[in-house]
This record gives C-alpha cells, structure tokens and sequence, in this order.
C-alpha cells in the first residue's frame, strides 16, 4: 500500500516537473508607430524604453547619422506640443552604445557598451538619470558581466532582479537569458534562467511585464540568417514553455525585437520591427492584457 504522505510528494513532484504553459498575451489597441519621423525614420531605431512620467523617451540607432559612434543611444523629450527633435545622449562613445532601459522610478538607465575598461566585448552599464541630465556610467561590475557578450539589461519592479541575455559558456545555446539578483551590496552572481526557456537557439532582448513575472523576449535560431520573433514566459514556474505572440505584433516575414515595458503605462508593450517598405527597423508600442 502507498502511504498517503508519499503519495502526495509524488503527486507534487509531478507537477512541478510538468510544463507550465504561461499567461496569454492579447492585444487590445491597434499597433501604434513611435514618433515617425522623429524617433521612428528611415534609419534603423531599436529597443524605446519610456520614462514613468511619459516625457522623455530613449532607444539606439546603428545607423543614424549624428552620433559618436557605431551604434549610439539618443533621446527625445516631449512638452506640451509632442516629442521634440532627437538627440545623441553626451555618454555615447566612438564604440558601441545600446540597449537602453529605465528602471521603473526613472532614476537610473541600464545599457550596453563596449567601451574601454569593461570586462570584456558588450558589458551592462548604468548611468543615473535625473529628469534632466545624466551622471557617469557605471559598469555593472564580474557578477554580472563577463569577458563575453552581455545584452539587454532590464530592472524588474521591485527593484531586486536584473533581467539580460549572454552568450557566455555553460548556456543552453547562443545568448541565453539571465537573472543576477540584487542584495544589499549590489548584484549577485547572474544565474542562466533554468527553467526552460532557455534552448539551442539566441534568446535575449527579454522584458518583464506589468505582473513582474512574466516575459516578453526575442529568439532567432541563428542572427545572421533567422527571423527574428517575439516569445512569452513565466519567469516564476519551476517549467515553462516559450509561446511566441501574436501577429500583428509579430510578423511572418520580417523581424520583431527590442521588447520593453512601457513605464509610463505598463500595460503597454514597446517593441522595434521591420514593418514599412524600404525602411529599417522601426519603434512601435502596443496595448496588452494577460489572460
């Protein structure tokens, strides 16, 4: 006979070894272009975060001109009238800057550079942001960073999880998403998410959404010659499956990536795509729920 207390451990274990599918992402607002013209041109503008207070808006380009560098990382403000004209921000180097993202109270913007003194390629980075100017770059420190590729950095709510993608050894694949922890002397050593949503394939420019828990992330197979499209996970589940959302926010011929919480309404989800005819990759933003 099995006894009723072993019976319920295996009942347990087997339910949390299952697949947990994560919450479905519905569109509820039409797909929206960013500031055409001004943020959104014929260049190619990637990953738009947003202030909490809607008024100032950054993202990078790798090709437009005006910057220091290859890529460069640029801001616009809006007033009263809109979104004013866009400009380099005075922390770009002559190497690569990107990947930008505002923690939720504003303060601080985490991003990628390769600039001299890192660790090694991409490293994260974090600046301090006072509605007006910016401090001076601080690289995110071993951790966190490592002598290989670090992307897009993300700062959950609550403060106490950075979220990023790293092609570093020991991964399921190419990039893999990671998680360092914040305690009360910084960041923690980063640990590759292990439940699942990690593969063989390129899994970065990851997001969490309004519920802190749930995911929005990119995966390529390979980035030269994969389509790019856009996935949804559970963060929290012990296994979870990756569910790749809907069109239109995603397309069955062009590239989708770039998530990103829209601070200043967090029921809205920034992305970059490919949509208009002869133009690069643009900034879009679309409203959302979870069912």
């Amino acid at each position: 006979m099995i006894r009723p207390a072993l019976l319920a451990a295996a009942l347990l274990a087997g339910l949390t070894s299952a697949t947990q599918a994560p919450a479905r992402f519905v569109p509820i607002t039409r797909v929206e272009l960013f500031a055409p013209g001004l943020a959104s041109t014929a260049h190619s503008e990637i990953r738009l975060t947003l202030s909490p207070d809607g008024l100032t808006a950054l993202w990078f380009s790798r090709d437009r001109p005006g910057g220091d560098g290859d890529y460069d990382l640029w801001i616009a403000r809006r007033t009263a009238a809109g979104w004013g004209a866009a400009e380099p921000v005075p922390f770009n180097t002559p190497g690569r800057d990107f990947d930008p993202a505002f923690s939720a109270d504003g303060r601080t913007v985490f991003f990628c550079s390769d600039r001299p003194g890192g660790l090694g390629g991409d490293d994260l980075y974090r600046v301090s942001f006072d509605g007006r100017d910016f401090g001076a770059p601080e690289n995110l420190g071993p951790t966190v960073n490592s002598s290989n590729d670090e992307f897009a950095p993300m700062l959950a709510r609550d403060d106490r999880r950075l979220l990023f993608s790293s092609d570093r050894p020991g991964g399921a694949g190419g990039h893999d998403l990671y998680v360092a922890a914040r305690g009360p002397d910084g960041f923690q050593a980063a640990r590759a998410l292990e439940n699942g949503l990690n593969s063989p394939a390129h899994e970065f420019d990851a997001t969490f959404l309004g519920d802190d828990r749930t995911i929005v992330f990119a995966r390529a197979a390979d980035f030269a010659t994969s389509r790019v499209d856009l996935y949804l996970g559970d963060s929290a589940a012990p296994r979870t499956e990756a569910v790749r959302l809907p069109e239109p926010v995603n397309h069955a011929e062009q590239d989708t990536y770039g998530a990103m919480i829209d601070w200043s309404a967090p029921d809205r989800l920034l992305f970059s795509a490919r949509r208009r005819p002869g133009q690069g990759m643009d900034l879009y933003s679309v409203g959302y729920r979870l069912d």
